[in-house]
């Protein structure tokens, strides 16, 4: 398997919001830990040697300065997340069942990171900050915690960095109730893969958003769209894999014990994205995937204590 075209990028800038997170049994012992999808991401690139920065909006309260202290402590960037008086994080309950399978319960609707993008200057200064040959990753709850008028900016800036040579990631992390209508997250999505250069779905979201049948469609429609390279997360299954004159069906190696599934998806996109940037080609990468999002879920949280990381050349 050799190396590709994107051997020598080595920077990810990770847009998207971090939460408060809470976990375990109503009446007995709760953990208290946090994680969001793109921040999961961002700490598991950031373990794998990747330099990651994180753009979200944080309050001035002691959660916030926690919260900041942690992302510092994982060696992620954080000199690009604004600080807004008076606001906090959000926070969330995840709920597991006895297979390990999660559902989640919110309180965001004051979230800090929603106005991430509220601020002129800040936006404005992105296509500066970001370098050339760099990656910009984003996902659908990204898109959802933004406000139109924000999803505007983006929209605007996206073609942006694309010409500057930057690589769009998005992953459509569909949560229902983080939206007004599937049809909005429809639009929202559309809107954005249109500037996407890597696309990384998991089939169950684009079967609810777009009503895919088959792995095999939400490839076609987003090669249609002009995406190029596309990975379509499968669960226990695998992964489809699909850019120029690959595409492949690549299945997990291991047979993990399932202790929680939460952040298994933003662990695979961390895995993928950094074996792609070391110049693995898509299947090899996707097999590093599955081998980071193997050993998370054998683990409580989102965030896995960093001694049971895999073994990965830096």
């Amino acid at each position: 398997m050799g190396a590709d075209r994107m051997s020598g990028l080595r920077e990810v800038f990770a847009l998207g919001e971090c939460m408060l997170e809470l976990s375990g049994t109503p009446g007995s012992s709760v953990n208290t830990a946090y994680g969001g999808d793109t921040l999961n991401t961002a700490v598991y690139l950031s373990r794998l040697g990747i330099s990651t920065t994180f753009l979200s909006a944080l309050g001035d309260d002691a959660s916030s300065d926690w919260l900041l202290q942690q992302w510092r402590k994982e060696g992620i960037d954080t000199r690009w997340v604004r600080r807004i008086p008076g606001a906090k994080p959000g926070l969330y309950w995840i709920h597991l069942d006895d297979s390990g399978e999660r559902t989640f319960t919110y309180w965001r609707g004051e979230s800090a990171a929603r106005q991430v993008f509220n601020d002129s200057d800040y936006t404005a200064n992105l296509v500066d900050l970001i370098p050339k040959d760099s990656f910009f990753y984003l996902s659908g709850i990204t898109l959802s915690i933004l406000s139109d008028p924000a999803r505007e900016t983006l929209w605007i800036l996206l073609p942006e960095l694309r010409k500057r040579g930057v690589q769009v990631c998005f992953d459509g992390n569909f949560r229902p109730a983080g939206w007004r209508s599937v049809r909005s997250a429809q639009e929202a999505f559309n809107n954005t893969l249109e500037h996407v250069d890597i696309a990384l779905p998991t089939f169950d979201d684009e079967t609810m958003v777009f009503g895919d049948q088959t792995p095999a469609e939400t490839t076609l429609r987003l090669q249609q769209m002009g995406v190029g390279e596309v990975v379509v997360k499968l669960g226990a299954a695998g992964c489809f894999v699909a850019r120029d004159d690959v595409s492949a069906l690549v299945p997990t190696r291991l047979k993990p014990s399932v202790v929680d599934t939460t952040a298994a998806g933003d662990a695979f996109n961390a895995a993928y994205l950094a074996a792609r940037i070391r110049g693995l080609d898509p299947i090899e990468a996707a097999h590093q995937g599955h081998a980071l999002a193997g050993r998370v879920i054998e683990h409580r949280g989102a965030i896995m204590p960093v001694q049971h990381m895999p073994l990965t050349e830096k």
